[in-house]
């Protein structure tokens, strides 16, 4: 078996022109010493669109945990159409009204195709429901607004996009305390990056200790601290929290901090943006894996029907093929546009 993959990938490899697409639409069985960066390689020609397998087998990869040597993945081909779906649902002003913000590209940006890529989501969702009813979306680019008063108040109906915290060790935490959350939208990989020339690895929490990571403050820092972690509270780890990403890319090279700690999107941009592109590189291992919800205030008079409306609609995404066809042609995208 594994002399048939290796074949099989030596093939993929060597028998595609550089600037096309590797074999897809296949499933492969990974071998030992694979990541999902050097099967995007083999398949793609391209490690950096690692996502567009990973957001394709979501349920095989088991959370955090490094891909397993026999598991069968599956690998799709890069979306060629990237043209927005219909929303006929979709108003002005409707009996149903949701808030975002622009600004978190690829995910709500109203400069993206699509106005980004959970933005198609949750539209393609509502489109799919059961019970159907007109919506609206409307923006509002300061997000410190949108919890409270906006949502709190319910100025609007429900906000997305929003991470969830751990609200089974923080039931306090103001999210928690004021608010539901939908099932999830998407999975959000929280990377580590690295100098190029840094020997730091990360495979496993063991090669944490002693180490100082960097992240932007206000950003959370729940799965630094979690029950199972405690990297904060028991000084397992320096945390350094400047006012942004790119001072945190800054205190990498400057040989300050052991590792940036950023969403894959983010952490891609910033190191693009900043002329890093060789310098800084991904460590293949998420970190943690978040994940994005729609949320509705506890004392929405509807909140049940509206999440369950937006909820049954996301399962018939993903039973018909369309999430993934949605998450695909975004990906494509993204990866695209940092050429």
């Amino acid at each position: 078996m594994r002399i048939r993959a290796f074949i099989y990938a030596l093939f993929a490899a060597l028998s595609m022109p550089v600037a096309a697409h590797a074999l897809c639409d296949v499933t492969y069985k990974v071998q030992p010493g694979d990541t999902l960066f050097t099967i995007a390689q083999t398949h793609y020609n391209d490690r950096e669109k690692w996502t567009l397998i990973y957001y394709s087998n979501q349920g095989a990869l088991n959370g955090v945990e490094a891909i397993a040597p026999e598991l069968d993945v599956y690998i799709p081909c890069p979306a060629e159409d990237v043209t927005p779906d219909p929303t006929p649902l979709k108003q002005v002003t409707a009996e149903m009204t949701l808030l975002t913000g622009s600004n978190y590209a690829p995910f709500v940006d109203k400069s993206w195709p699509g106005e980004g890529m959970v933005t198609e989501l949750v539209n393609a969702a509502l489109e799919a429901s059961p019970s159907p009813v007109p919506y609206a979306v409307a923006w509002e680019d300061d997000w410190s607004q949108h919890l409270s008063p906006l949502l709190k108040e319910k100025t609007y109906d429900m906000g997305f996009p929003w991470v969830k915290p751990d609200c089974t060790s923080d039931p306090t935490n103001e999210r928690c305390v004021n608010f539901h959350f939908s099932d999830p939208l998407m999975d959000l990989p929280i990377m580590l990056f690295r100098r190029e020339d840094s020997a730091f690895k990360y495979e496993t929490d063991a090669d944490i200790p002693g180490k100082t990571l960097c992240r932007p403050a206000g950003y959370f820092t729940h799965d630094l601290d979690r029950a199972d972690r405690r990297w904060i509270s028991d000084g397992v780890i320096t945390l350094m929290q400047p006012d942004t990403p790119e001072a945190c890319f800054e205190a990498l090279m400057a040989g300050d901090v052991d590792a940036v700690t950023l969403n894959v999107f983010l952490g891609a941009t910033k190191i693009v943006t900043m002329g890093l592109r060789g310098q800084v590189v991904p460590i293949d291992q998420p970190l943690s894996r978040e994940k994005l919800h729609v949320i509705i205030s506890k004392t929405h008079w509807r909140g049940t029907t509206h999440l369950y409306r937006l909820n049954a609609g996301l399962a018939a995404l993903h039973k018909s093929g369309q999430y993934n066809d949605i998450v695909s042609k975004h990906l494509e995208i993204f990866w695209d546009q940092l050429k």
